[in-house]
């Protein structure tokens, strides 16, 4: 209010300013055109005065706005300063243990989220009526299969090999998660080497994303044949057991990995064949055991997908997963190496969903000679 005030008197004075001037110069007798012209030049001027007030005024609203922005109040950080602050994380390990944190942390919740994706596709392409039941099977996957990870699956997959080289014989129910310091502060621990720090806390969540998800392909193999506490115990025998012997013989350290020398006897960059193929067998076995659904053969427009945008939105939730499931298996993003291989896996991931997609939809339409998605 002050502000305006003082704009609107400053406005003011100058008009009787030129109105005093004006009869002034009458009175001394000067030429009307000659007040006039001067007139109009202090005219000039004070429109000139105007725009340069509220320039400032601008000027300094905006200073006060970015003042108010600004989160270091008291100082600024010299290019030098954060130089000589970066340099010491990285020679102590620290700046590249937190980017590894921090990109499988990410990656995990990306392929946690591919639950979600099996949930939809799940439920769109069966009936209306087993709906729930699809629904629920997803659910008690994560919930049972997380629990068996943690009581002996991950123990049993990552555990020391103390005498043998099929399964580890410690890490059970979180054993060996961390240490207490002498204040008795819970402190991870961590397996270090030149790039960083990563806790073992970190590893069995980035792991466990990968053994629910191996689990999950069962539930689809076997949709709509299932009840929900046969299945829930199916759940926690292969997060607890079969996942992780499988896990140990190859990513874990164990016999098949050791096979022709140390690290030629086994490779599986992102689980194509520890987590896929573990994953589809155990679906196929189940699919055996059960048989197909009652009428699939003799009634299949019975047995339809009834919800094409669950479907739809299933199948782009999985791709969005699997770019954390795929470029996460880089391990870490601690330099620009491990990035650029992220960035490429990434891309080869994509090219293989859109050369998968396109595919799909020629057999489809050379089979049923139509455009179809379901």
């Amino acid at each position: 209010c002050v502000r305006r005030e003082t704009v609107h008197t400053s406005r003011m004075i100058p008009g009787l300013g030129l109105v005093a001037l004006f009869f002034v110069g009458l009175a001394n007798g000067q030429d009307l055109s000659e007040l006039k012209a001067h007139v109009q030049a202090l005219r000039s001027q004070i429109i000139e005065q105007r725009d340069l007030i509220k320039v400032q005024e601008d000027r300094l609203v905006e200073a006060e706005s970015a003042e108010a922005r600004r989160l270091q109040v008291n100082s600024y950080v010299t290019v030098a300063d954060a130089t000589t602050y970066f340099t010491t994380l990285k020679a102590t390990g620290s700046f590249g243990g937190a980017l590894d944190s921090f990109w499988l942390c990410l990656c995990g919740s990306l392929v946690m989220f591919m639950h979600a994706g099996f949930a939809m596709l799940e439920t769109g392409s069966c009936r209306a009526k087993n709906a729930s039941n699809v629904l629920m099977k997803n659910l008690v996957n994560v919930c049972v299969g997380t629990i068996g990870w943690w009581l002996l699956g991950w123990g049993i997959a990552y555990g020391s090999k103390t005498g043998t080289d099929l399964f580890g014989t410690d890490g059970f129910v979180g054993q060996h998660f961390y240490t207490r310091d002498a204040s008795g502060n819970i402190q991870p621990l961590a397996s270090c080497d030149g790039s960083g720090c990563q806790s073992t806390m970190l590893s069995w969540f980035f792991q466990w994303a990968f053994c629910t998800a191996g689990a999950t392909i069962v539930s689809g193999a076997v949709a709509e044949r299932v009840k929900g506490p046969t299945y829930a115990a199916f759940a926690f025998v292969m997060t607890s057991f079969i996942y992780p012997i499988v896990v140990s013989a190859t990513w874990g350290g164990g016999w098949l990995a050791l096979e022709g020398g140390a690290g030629a006897g086994y490779m599986d960059f992102a689980g194509s064949g520890i987590v896929h193929l573990t994953g589809g067998i155990a679906g196929l076995a189940g699919t055996i055991v059960l048989g197909p659904r009652k009428g699939r053969f003799e009634q299949p427009e019975d047995f339809e997908a009834h919800n094409l945008p669950l479907v739809v939105f299933g199948t782009f939730s999985l791709w969005f997963g699997w770019y954390g499931f795929n470029p996460g298996s880089t391990l870490g993003m601690h330099d620009s190496g491990t990035g650029a291989l992220a960035a490429q896996v990434a891309m080869n991931t994509t090219i293989s969903a859109a050369t998968g997609g396109i595919t799909v939809f020629v057999l489809r339409y050379f089979i049923t000679k139509k455009y179809d998605v379901g």
